[in-house]
Order: C-alpha cells, then sequence, then structure tokens
C-alpha cells in the first residue's frame, strides 16, 4: 500500500514538473530561436499594411525590439483585437503587441506588462451634433470594433446607444465615414492618423471613454516571460530608445511616467 502511494506521488510530481516545464514560455522561445508576437494590421500608427504590403508602425517596430533584445528571429501573427487573447490562449503566438489596455476581464486569462504607450479612448463625431456624455447619445449608431477597450466601456455605460459592433478596427472605421454610424469610439492616437488621411471628415472630440496606457500580455502563468518583458521595457525607456518611438509614430515623447501595475 506505502508502496502504491509512493508511486502515485512519484507520478504527480512528474506531472507537475512536466506542466511547469511546458509553461515556462521564455525557454522555449530561447530554444526555437523564435518568437512569435501579435499585431494588427489596420490600425495606424501602432500597426498597419503600407503601400508595399508591409507591416508597420509602432508595435511592429517595438515587437522588432522584442525580438532583438531576445537574440532570436521574429515572427509577427496578424489578429483583430477580439482574436488576441484566443491566440494566446491556444499558442498561436508568444506575446501580444497589439495596443491592448487593461480591464479586470482580461487580466482572468492574461498577464499585463508594464506600459509601454499612453493614449486615451473616446467617442468621436461630427461638430453639428452636440454630445458630452454617454447619455447624449440618445438612439444614434456608435462605430466600435469588437472587443476593445472602447468596446468594454462604451458597453458599460448602458447608454442606451445603438452600438455597432464591427468584427475589426478598420470595418469600424469605414463603419462611420460611409456615415453608416452618427459617432465612431477609438484611440485618440488612432483618430489623429485618421483625421489626417480624411480631410473632409470630422474627427470632433465628443467625451472621454478613458484613458489607456498600452501593455505587452502574455498568458496566464507565464512569470519568466512577463519578468522579462518588464526588464525590458525598463531598459529600453533608460536609454530612450523607448521615446525614439514615441516620437516617430505618435507625434512626440511620453510625457511623463506611466504608474506600475
Amino acid at each position: 500500500m506505502f508502496k502504491r502511494l509512493v508511486q502515485c506521488i512519484a507520478v504527480v510530481a512528474l506531472a507537475l514538473g512536466s506542466a511547469a516545464a511546458q509553461a515556462d514560455k521564455l525557454a522555449d522561445i530561447l530554444a526555437k530561436g523564435v518568437v512569435r508576437i501579435i499585431v494588427f494590421t489596420d490600425v495606424p500608427p501602432f500597426s498597419s499594411t503600407n503601400v508595399n504590403r508591409e507591416l508597420e508602425g509602432f508595435d511592429v517596430d517595438l515587437a522588432k525590439m522584442v525580438a532583438a533584445a531576445l537574440g532570436v528571429k521574429l515572427e509577427l501573427v496578424s489578429a483583430t483585437a477580439a482574436n488576441r487573447i484566443p491566440y494566446l490562449l491556444t499558442d498561436k503566438a508568444d506575446m501580444n503587441v497589439a495596443a491592448m489596455s487593461v480591464t479586470a476581464e482580461r487580466a482572468k486569462q492574461v498577464m499585463y506588462s508594464a506600459p509601454y504607450a499612453d493614449t486615451s479612448l473616446a467617442v468621436y463625431g461630427p461638430k453639428s451634433i452636440s454630445v458630452k456624455s454617454g447619455a447624449d447619445l440618445g438612439k444614434r449608431k456608435v462605430a466600435v470594433a469588437k472587443g476593445t477597450t472602447e468596446d468594454i466601456v462604451l458597453t458599460s455605460l448602458n447608454t442606451g446607444a445603438d452600438i455597432m459592433r464591427m468584427e475589426d478596427n478598420a470595418t469600424s472605421v469605414q463603419a462611420y465615414l460611409s456615415g453608416q454610424s452618427q459617432f465612431l469610439a477609438a484611440n485618440s492616437v488612432v483618430v489623429v492618423e485618421l483625421a489626417k488621411k480624411n480631410p473632409t471628415k470630422e474627427f470632433d472630440f465628443k467625451f472621454a471613454l478613458r484613458r489607456a496606457p498600452a501593455h505587452i500580455t502574455v498568458k496566464l502563468g507565464e512569470h519568466n516571460l512577463l519578468r522579462w518583458l518588464d526588464t525590458f521595457i525598463f531598459q529600453a525607456t533608460l536609454t530612450g530608445d523607448l521615446d525614439k518611438l514615441h516620437v516617430k509614430w505618435l507625434g512626440g515623447p511620453m510625457t511623463a511616467p506611466l504608474p506600475p501595475l
């Protein structure tokens, strides 16, 4: 009986040890020599496809910096806002660098690195419609990309507005540009780019949804990888490399240090 108990304990210990080994994503990345990083394809200036059909933007350059610091090759994984977390959970990618902000619900499935960019989310529309809060939206249509923080916050306001949850950022923007919706819920940095590319369309600020620093995310339990990412962001901040990305893609340096998690 005692022998059988010892055998059972040994099996459990081996299983736990195996699970622990499998959970070390950092070791896996270094062993394989490749890191798979999620980015958007339609959210300039964070990440989008240029005229040469190449991905470019703040998050793409940050992903390149991560791969270089790890000393491995980079594999970019294209994703929409809604499937960033599923891709991490099903091991289609090692980390997400697609401008994800913190929510308590997401934190049940992923872990957040230190913030690497500071942005805000808001509702925009034409100057002719006076809107100062969610309560002023009435039954008007608001376009938003499904699964984004904008979607989550706008839904929580329970304004009674007709929220058009589009499959990705590009179709959300197109819904507003084409007049299918009266308003657009989006990231402030993204709206600056949209206004430049669409000078005949108004992007008048209506009301803020929330401040939304961007974080790199990894699957829940990947503590070694998360610790490495925090160290990477800390070092990139000290060297000024992160500020260079802000100037290049977001129009200026980070205005103030972001609070840690």
